[in-house]
């Protein structure tokens, strides 16, 4: 493996630090966008109990926000559950707003390195080129200088392409994961105002 960053020459050092920031951010999003984080199965539930108490427990709905996206919207119908539908509406989409942009985080930044290493690849691939037009001299070619500049240009080539299609397909996955999310949220959400529009309470 060193012997091909040492063949790349210095343009792979860019790629390299490509690699190692795209792939913590795909580890990072795959731990933070598990479904027992984001939808915890028994929430739905927990939040109509606390609907249906008599006397409301600020305490447990403010745990409840802590625990998930999903609970953190659940908790803000149940607070505003003595406002008017448009007060309640009004401040669960300011909610899901704020859920939806910490979800997507990290992601603009995937989607940026998937666009920017082919580029890199091709910067290497410049640098290779000069390199190559480098070795011809008046008295004649280089052998190894034209074939180190070979080298700078396949491998940059190559390693940029490797690391941007990864780092697409994983944008792609964790967008449509987040958007599933969303939606999951948003239909919870709304079963939950339908039953404080219909007055569970009383």
């Amino acid at each position: 493996m060193l012997e091909i960053i040492h063949a790349a020459g210095w343009p792979i050092w860019l790629l390299v630090a490509t690699s190692v920031l795209g792939l913590a951010l795909i580890i990072e999003r795959f731990l933070s966008l598990r479904s027992g984080l984001v939808l915890p199965r028994r929430l739905p539930g927990q939040a109509l109990d606390l609907l249906l108490q008599k006397n409301h427990n600020p305490e447990a709905v403010l745990r409840m926000a802590g625990t998930s996206p999903l609970g953190r919207i659940l908790a803000e119908v149940l607070v505003n559950q003595d406002e008017t539908i448009t007060v309640r509406q009004a401040a669960i989409e300011d909610v899901g707003k704020d859920v939806a942009h910490r979800l997507n985080r990290y992601l603009p930044a995937l989607a940026t390195i998937a666009v920017v290493a082919p580029l890199m690849g091709l910067f290497g691939t410049v640098v290779g080129m000069i390199e190559i037009f480098g070795s011809y001299t008046p008295a004649g070619g280089d052998p190894a200088q034209l074939a180190r500049g070979i080298s700078i240009a396949l491998y940059n080539t190559g390693f940029g392409i490797i690391i941007a299609i990864p780092a697409l397909i994983f944008h792609r996955y964790f967008r449509s994961r987040v958007d599933h999310f969303l939606h999951q949220m948003e239909r919870e959400a709304n079963v939950l105002d339908r039953l404080v529009s219909r007055g569970a309470i009383q």
